[in-house]
């Protein structure tokens, strides 16, 4: 498999275990228009790749992904059609890496905010630096947490405890997701590395297709509900992103300043 063509995204290997890097280490590795297409057809790539059998999924530098860019959003905001041809990579993003049969480990480097932070959750394994961060604060710029959020956070830790977070943005650490389940484990930055190789080394020992198919067999209820709320979820954020307060949301932010957000808009 040739990866040499992504240009946000670096693929490196090591026999049969494969790194996929978010690439944009000077960007804080935001998801901006070139990674939002490249990550809708990465994971199909890696699945077809009958050279790796394990995947690590990490970002360059400080952080994970500090999620969207917000002047890819303020664009948006000038397109009749807001962000519908955004949610049609969404879905094949999220779709594609479900599909991915190989197991996945997130190592979590860094803060993963919004989108990063869905990309780190659908992961099979998410190793964490104690000192990351991880937040979906899409409401903060008056959107709906379509793109995944609504769906992997309640999955893993519960409804009551998922609302708190998606409806606040709140943030918490690698620690606090660790002892919630949200994320697998937190350890000292100086042990990550270790960790990571640590479970990749396991995995890779393993029988691979007792491996996949177990990661197949628990990841069927997750698929049942990504078919039954993504098309939706990420129809109410197209909807949300053709509203005011998602303007004044993103207006806000350049302006460094705290929306002032128009009631039921």
């Amino acid at each position: 498999m040739d990866y040499s063509g992504y240009k946000t995204l670096a693929v490196s290997r090591d026999g049969r275990l494969l790194t996929l890097t978010i690439n944009q280490p000077d960007r804080h590795n935001i998801v901006d228009s070139a990674m939002h297409r490249e990550l809708a057809r990465i994971f199909t790539d890696i699945a077809m790749d009958d050279d790796a059998d394990v995947v690590i999924f990490t970002g360059a530098g400080s952080a994970f992904s500090a999620g969207g860019d917000i002047h890819w959003m303020q664009s948006c905001l000038e397109k009749p059609q807001g962000m519908a041809d955004i949610a049609i990579e969404g879905r094949r993003i999220i779709t594609s890496l479900l599909d991915l049969e190989k197991p996945l480990i997130c190592r979590l480097n860094g803060d993963a905010i919004g989108l990063g932070a869905t990309l780190a959750l659908f992961c099979d394994i998410i190793i964490a630096d104690e000192t990351a961060r991880i937040a979906d604060p899409h409401v903060r710029v008056g959107l709906v947490a379509g793109d995944g959020g609504a769906i992997i956070w309640p999955h893993l830790i519960g409804a009551a405890r998922a609302k708190a977070f998606l409806m606040t943005g709140d943030m918490l650490s690698a620690s606090e997701a660790a002892t919630m389940g949200l994320i697998t484990k937190a350890v000292p930055g100086d042990q990550l590395d270790a960790e990571v190789e640590r479970m990749t080394g396991k995995l890779l020992r393993g029988a691979q297709h007792a491996i996949r198919w177990t990661k197949l067999s628990v990841n069927l209820g997750l698929k049942q509900t990504v078919n039954a709320v993504l098309d939706a979820s990420l129809g109410l954020e197209v909807a949300s992103s053709l509203l005011p307060a998602h303007r004044e949301g993103v207006i806000a932010f350049l302006e460094k300043r705290q929306p002032n957000f128009v009631p039921k808009s």
